[in-house]
């Protein structure tokens, strides 16, 4: 039973990765979302931190395969410490989740905290399991 909760909660975490990794591609894209994001100082993101976003949509597709890699869900990569990056990933996701919290953009604090918050729960059971 445990096995399926992992994987489960390893492909809920995925698409919200995925899920997240588009969003970062729609910002670089110039769409009218970074009140979603960085404070939401911005309705557009600017110019210069459109590459920003892009290499963050790099990172969650990347996290999406250690999670997955992690429950044995993708096969391959196994040079990649997924134990490490997995602790990496769910400290990095609670740090998150703090700053989203503490935002002064009340979209980014009441969508992408809670999104953040869920993962950050998920990606530590799967380590810990």
């Amino acid at each position: 039973m445990e096995n399926n909760l992992v994987t489960l909660s390893s492909i809920i975490v995925a698409i919200i990765f995925v899920s997240l990794a588009i969003f970062q591609e729609l910002l670089t894209l110039g769409f009218p979302l970074a009140e979603f994001t960085l404070g939401g100082y911005y309705k557009v993101l600017p110019k210069k931190l459109r590459t920003i976003s892009a290499i963050s949509s790099l990172i969650l597709l990347f996290m999406t395969v250690v999670v997955l890699k992690h429950a044995k869900i993708f096969n391959g990569l196994d040079f990649l410490p997924s134990y490490v990056l997995m602790w990496v990933i769910t400290i990095a996701l609670g740090l998150m989740t703090l700053a989203n919290f503490i935002s002064q953009s009340k979209k980014e604090k009441y969508i992408m905290t809670p999104l953040s918050a869920v993962a950050f729960l998920l990606c530590l059971y799967i380590t810990l399991a």
